[in-house]
């Protein structure tokens, strides 16, 4: 009788659609509203229908859960207002190219205890840094980036960029907005010198860019290039005839997008058929690494003069 009690009132079929949007886990929460009280929790986990994953939180009907219930488990387990976050965020919104092993991450308001399944971050995120996806609660894009570029080279940080442009979700004014009031988040200055290349410069010109690449050159003893020189039905910005050797000078203003602006693979395949070897220095790299490149320009046009003689 008592456990016929304990069994009225429960909704199952909205337990089942609950837990088919959330990829097979559920909260204590959610099971007490739909009126299965903590008594007929315990009974339905010793009936086989519920499946403990940490505390306040359960998978339904069995335990083969995938990569994202798992990951909700651990949201569910931290909650209220915990978000998936760091790696965990980065695999959901497409910035990584491999699913990240091991813990989970979260970032809740309050402080808690990581435990082996998952890491705890501590942040009170406002609302525009944070998002729902696939059935997740997250943070959003922009905070994941931030929080990405704290751990990850700047090579990394970039081709995250990068993806998120190719998949039509790079917002420039959500990551400006997250610099200026991130305060002093140790991804602040890895996530701006990323973004350095997405930032249109007023005073950068092809012409000014042409123009202080010719003086470096000079500075550094080189021999002067040949500027806008036509060979093989192109145009090059700078190039050395004898060596047949070329220097393309790019800012993003010449170009579709700005991930893509370094890359013109079908040019640079003729361009190597004709014999021309082609190096392409944008605008910004050349203002941050001027020494860099001209050792890079010296190098290689020692190798092709070589390679001539």
């Amino acid at each position: 009788m008592a456990n016929k009690e304990r069994t009225e009132g429960l909704d199952r079929r909205r337990l089942a659609a609950v837990a088919t949007q959330q990829h097979g886990v559920v909260s204590i929460r959610q099971l007490e509203r739909l009126g299965f009280g903590r008594s007929t929790v315990t009974d339905e986990v010793a009936a086989g229908r519920l499946h403990r994953l940490h505390r306040g939180v359960y998978s339904v009907g069995h335990e083969k859960l995938s990569w994202h219930g798992h990951c909700l488990g651990a949201v569910l387990a931290n909650a209220p207002d915990a978000v998936a976050s760091h790696l965990s965020a980065g695999w959901i919104w497409g910035l990584l190219r491999s699913r990240p092993s091991g813990e989970f991450h979260v970032t809740a308001p309050t402080r808690r205890h990581s435990k082996p399944q998952f890491v705890v971050h501590r942040a009170v995120l406002p609302d525009e840094d944070r998002a729902l996806v696939e059935g997740i609660a997250v943070t959003s894009l922009a905070r994941t980036q931030l929080d990405l570029a704290a751990r990850r080279t700047r090579a990394q940080v970039e081709k995250s960029l990068k993806r998120s442009e190719e998949h039509d979700e790079l917002d420039l004014r959500a990551l400006e907005s997250i610099l200026a009031r991130c305060g002093n988040h140790p991804g602040r200055g890895p996530l701006r010198a990323a973004l350095d290349i997405y930032v249109p410069d007023p005073t950068v010109t092809r012409s000014s860019v042409e123009r202080e690449f010719r003086d470096l050159v000079r500075k550094a003893g080189l021999p002067t290039p040949s500027m806008n020189y036509a060979v093989a039905g192109y145009e090059l910005d700078a190039y050395w005839p004898d060596a047949r050797f070329a220097v393309e000078l790019e800012v993003y203003e010449t170009h579709g997008d700005r991930a893509s602006f370094e890359a013109d693979p079908v040019r640079h395949a003729e361009l190597l058929l004709a014999g021309i070897e082609m190096i392409r220095v944008t605008g910004p790299r050349l203002k941050r690494e001027p020494g860099t490149v001209i050792a890079t320009v010296r190098t290689l046009l020692g190798q092709r003069r070589r390679q001539a003689a």
